[in-house]
């Protein structure tokens, strides 16, 4: 972020829009790793979303930032994509896209996480995000408590790393709004499912659907709610 920045409310706010909160940059470990040789090592995080969902892929994020934009997304309010309200997820992932030195989409599709569970899925679709890289990390912070099975990078596991790691937030965020984009596209194919409100969650509305409607093709059977009957398409 560049430019002037002026007083708005608490935060401040910059020529992006984003509004600027002083206090975010303490709430993150930014990870910097020097080396032997004293120089910042790359640092990728990566983060998973949709893990919970009902219909559609599980969806992975690997970022790679430099360490001098670090402050600046942490004062801008970068945090765990959950937190975030839509229209600000939306603005915090167009920067972090801008900013990063790579960054790439993994995911695994509702069939992959019918035949491998779905935390075998989310470790396939945060690899997969990885190994997209054109930009090849010296290690990747990896959310939650598990490494990723036979990556051919240094990686650590991080439980509630996108609460530690800006790069992890940052990669929970991109994730978050490719997911919600690519659903709210699908819902266009599958519309009794209310699925642009929804995301693919299983709210009470989504769930009538399922017992009236039955499931499509992109529900994952695996899961309890969805195992009511299979419609076409």
């Amino acid at each position: 972020m560049r430019g002037s920045k002026e007083h708005v409310g608490r935060g401040k706010k910059d020529t992006t829009g984003l509004v600027l909160h002083p206090k975010s940059q303490e709430q993150f470990n930014f990870c910097e790793l020097p080396d032997v040789s004293g120089n910042p090592r790359l640092v990728a995080g990566v983060d998973e979303v949709g893990r919970g969902a009902l219909f559609g892929p599980v969806v992975a994020a690997a970022v790679i930032l430099p360490v001098s934009v670090l402050p600046q997304l942490a004062l801008a309010g970068v945090k765990d994509s959950k937190q975030v309200s839509p229209v600000r997820r939306l603005k915090l992932a167009q920067e972090i896209q801008r900013l990063a030195l790579d960054w790439r989409i993994g995911y695994a599709t509702s069939s992959e996480i019918d035949q491998i569970n779905i935390l075998q899925a989310s470790l396939l679709a945060m690899k997969r995000a990885i190994l997209k890289l054109k930009v090849q990390p010296d290690i990747c912070l990896v959310d939650g408590k598990q490494p990723l099975p036979n990556l051919p990078l240094p990686q650590q596991a991080m439980v509630k790393g996108d609460e530690r790691s800006l790069e992890i937030a940052a990669a929970s965020v991109v994730a978050k709004v490719w997911r919600d984009d690519l659903v709210i596209r699908l819902a266009a194919n599958y519309p009794n499912y209310d699925l642009v409100t929804n995301k693919g969650y299983g709210t009470q509305r989504h769930l009538l659907a399922l017992q009236r409607y039955g499931a499509s093709r992109l529900h994952r059977m695996s899961f309890s709610p969805c195992q009511v009957g299979l419609v076409e398409g």
